[in-house]
């Protein structure tokens, strides 16, 4: 079509999401025809004021493979815009080496942080052909660095660098105890990449007889030095991972909703048991792959490779306090080391199934094809639903789309979600409305070429786990907490916090993360700010309120501001901070059923989330017979009945949400017993973790069998 004309698309497309597919539109077409006139008009749209169009231009730009246009992309590495000079860093990647932009790139690296991330994924690429130059430049820009963390960083790129002239650099820092631990932590874990080096052994040895924190980054070097993985124990079935990097995910799941501990983390834990509860299951082993400690990981190593059948668990050291998804993207090399780690102990891991377009998923890509390991993908149209949502809403403008994307990497993550789901053996899609199409127009991907190697997959929910709760609710609903168990003793404990005229209420549940995403301010605001402070009291779970997170603060603080800490008992606001999920799910069943003299029957559950690609919780409450409230868009609107189970709306907007809300107290209010089945037959028939799993066992032996056909036409003489 021409690069004008592929311009003009970005330029003219409708929504944002369109522009970002037609992007790519651009690059090929600069890619195509390399010419004065190209460059030109990629030059001009790095002028205007449509931040797509200039973000366009740069990934254009080192398409070309021409020589002025990658002069002029270096170029863009001192740009005052923050987001281009990021943007410069990642696309650089695709062309050869350019010294003199290696200044710059380190510059970025020695900063951190998602631009850091980037400048040291193009560094990395370019030291096939330029490692010893590159490693010369890292040494030189350690020599006047002072800073803890950016030394680490530094040193951790060295070790990137596979020539032998990075690994003298790299012993010196490890065995120096004038070095940071930071930075000698750095030297260890790339050590134990380099096989081929005589004497490490001795010098991690050494690290290891000193004891602390370094000692444990030195086992695990001295494992990744062993050559020969793990034998496969014997196992007659299949091994599949999974991973979720930014939760702390155990078998009791005991730290839900803290941090980015979501529906993810009860997911896995379910699914993992699920898959391998039944002998007949061609899944014989599960290993569920979460972030821990430092100290931990090699007693997991010894777990992970002893265990040949079930649910085992495997721990990737990331950082030495939780990081934030939004934040763990420089933890990519970490990640990596850690996830191969794990999955040479397994011995045999048949099939990696990815779900999250994060630091994660990149990272575990990478070690599935560098060990010849096929993916699945669970393909999911994020961050395109919150783009759109943004846009709706009016916070999200293409002239601030560069601001934005430095903060929540829209541009990188969509184009991760294209890349998993491309080299995936197999895709998994969420139910949603207009699936089809939505993939197509949201995602570019067209479900029905290769259908056979897409599957729509419901995630479930455990039905006995919320039958029990349900049970415990109904007696504690009659004859009060003390009847029913501590979980409800704890709950009456906070209901009898309040101002004793709100205690004849209903409830308002909500449960998930502290995240803007989840919409909990906006509920907070919502209730506070109407009528329905006046009919339900408001019950939040989740969130660390000890110990919050940047992203769980900023949520408190705009809930403060609408309710002050001072005024939550007298208005009728509980911040209940996470609890396990058996308890989150006999406080939900609670609402329903009551508590004598503390809560009135009748509540309901709220989700307020932006987007909701599944909605776990919004399927619990229905379970427990609960009439909810959840986004008009994804997941929910294929189970839950309009005005019957619950009500859809326009979460993103408090007014139309409080609307919502108010319509399921109504809807409460019924009593309806019958209504009440409705929603738990609706979970019951297609939504529970054996259905979840009974779908997904065949997916993962079809792609074994696959890889397997494939590597016997491999043998065959052409």
């Amino acid at each position: 079509m021409g690069v004008q004309t592929a311009m003009d698309e970005v330029l003219h497309a409708p929504t944002i999401v369109e522009a970002l597919r037609a992007a790519d539109d651009v690059a090929f077409e600069a890619g195509r025809d390399p010419s004065v006139r190209t460059l030109r008009v990629l030059l001009t749209a790095l002028a205007r004021s449509d931040d797509i169009a200039a973000i366009a231009s740069v990934h254009a730009l080192a398409e070309m493979h021409d020589e002025e246009a990658l002069r002029r992309l270096v170029g863009l590495l001192s740009d005052p815009r923050a987001f281009i000079r990021e943007h410069a860093a990642w696309a650089l990647g695709q062309s050869l080496p350019r010294l003199e932009a290696v200044g710059r790139l380190l510059g970025l690296v020695a900063e951190g942080g998602f631009s850091g991330m980037l400048a040291q994924h193009t560094i990395e690429k370019w030291s096939g052909a330029a490692g010893e130059a590159l490693a010369i430049a890292i040494e030189s820009a350690l020599l006047g660095m002072t800073d803890a963390s950016s030394r680490a960083t530094l040193v951790e790129t060295l070790g990137l660098i596979r020539q032998p002239i990075a690994t003298r650099l790299l012993r010196e820092v490890a065995l120096d105890p004038r070095e940071s631990d930071e930075a000698r932590e750095a030297a260890i874990a790339a050590l134990g990449q380099r096989r081929d080096t005589a004497g490490l052994d001795d010098d991690l040895g050494t690290v290891v007889a000193a004891g602390g924190r370094l000692a444990a980054a030195a086992r695990l070097a001295l494992i990744d030095l062993d050559p020969a993985p793990a034998a496969h124990r014997g196992a007659r079935g299949l091994t599949v991972a999974q991973l979720f990097l930014h939760a702390d995910i155990d078998p009791s799941l005991s730290a839900v909703g803290a941090g980015d501990n979501g529906g993810i983390a009860t997911l896995l834990v379910r699914l993992g048991d699920a898959l391998t509860v039944d002998e007949a299951s061609p899944v014989q082993r599960a290993l569920t792959l979460s972030r821990g400690p430092l100290e931990h990981s090699a007693e997991d190593l010894l777990r992970v490779a002893g265990t040949s059948r079930g649910h085992v668990y495997g721990r990737i050291p990331l950082a030495a306090r939780p990081v934030a998804s939004a934040a763990a993207w420089p933890y990519r090399v970490t990640a990596r080391r850690g996830i191969r780690r794990v999955l040479r102990a397994a011995g045999g891991v048949d099939v990696v199934h990815l779900r999250m377009a994060d630091v994660g998923s990149l990272a575990a890509a990478d070690v599935a094809r560098e060990l010849g390991i096929p993916t699945v993908f669970t393909v999911a149209p994020d961050p395109h639903s919150v783009i759109r949502s943004l846009e709706d809403a009016g916070t999200l403008t293409r002239e601030g789309f560069g601001e934005t994307d430095l903060r929540e990497h829209f541009w990188f993550r969509a184009r991760l979600v294209q890349t998993l789901a491309a080299s995936a053996s197999h895709t998994v899609f969420f139910p949603r409305p207009d699936l089809v199409q939505e993939m197509r127009e949201l995602v570019g991907i067209d479900m029905n070429a290769r259908s056979e190697r897409h599957t729509v997959v419901a995630e479930g929910v455990d039905l006995e786990v919320i039958d029990q709760a349900v049970a415990e609710a109904r007696v504690a609903g009659i004859e009060g907490a003390a009847a029913a168990g501590a979980a409800f003793g704890d709950l009456a404990a906070l209901l009898g916090d309040l101002a004793e005229d709100r205690r004849g209420l209903p409830l308002l549940v909500t449960v998930g993360r502290l995240h803007r995403v989840k919409g909990v301010a906006t509920l907070v605001g919502a209730w506070a700010e109407s009528s329905l402070s006046e009919r339900a009291n408001l019950l939040v779970i989740g969130g660390d309120l000890d110990e919050p997170s940047r992203d769980e603060q900023e949520q408190l603080d705009l809930v403060a501001d609408v309710v002050p800490p001072h005024q939550r008992a007298r208005r009728g606001l509980i911040l209940a901070g996470h609890r396990a999920n058996d308890v989150a799910a006999r406080w939900i069943a609670a609402a329903r059923f009551g508590m004598p003299g503390l809560a009135a029957a009748g509540g309901a559950y709220v989700c307020a989330s932006i987007k909701e690609e599944f909605g776990l919780a919004v399927l619990e409450a229905m379970a427990t017979g609960l009439v909810v409230v959840a986004p008009d868009g994804g997941g929910p609107a294929t189970y839950v009945d309009h005005g019957d189970t619950g009500f859809l709306t326009a979460t993103w907007d408090q007014d139309r949400l409080t609307d919502a809300v108010a319509a399921a107290l109504d809807r409460a209010a019924d009593d309806d017993e019958h209504r009440a089945r409705r929603s738990r037959d609706v979970v019951a028939e297609g939504f529970t973790i054996q259905a979840m799993a009974a779908t997904l066992a065949p997916i993962y032996a079809s792609v074994v069998a696959q890889e397997a056909e494939l590597a016997r036409a491999a043998r065959m003489p052409a």
